[in-house]
């Protein structure tokens, strides 16, 4: 896993780092929904709540809470970006190892 350290420039690159790592693309078959697209706007349209608008279209990713086997081996496929959190998910393929 390679970490790219950023030569600074200013002082909020200064310590910063991108992990190189991390996959941007998601798996077609975990994601699905739409974005909100209303976004403080009523069935003509028009804004109606204030300061709303905007924002990048994100999709939801399907995540597996139910993990309750133990002993199941699994490998890491990919480690990717969730806009709906703030960490990191990952693809595991279980019971390859």
């Amino acid at each position: 896993m390679a970490i790219h350290l950023y030569k600074t420039s200013t002082p909020s690159t200064r310590n910063g780092a991108v992990d190189s790592q991390v996959k941007s693309n998601p798996r077609n078959n975990l994601i699905y929904g739409q974005h909100h697209c209303s976004k403080g706007r009523n069935a003509r349209g028009i804004i109606t709540a204030g300061h709303r608008g905007g924002g990048h279209k994100r999709l939801y990713r399907k995540i597996d809470f139910r993990r309750n086997e133990k002993d199941i081996y699994g490998r890491i496929v990919t480690i990717e970006y969730d806009p709906n959190r703030n960490a990191y998910i990952c693809l595991i393929h279980y019971g390859v190892w």
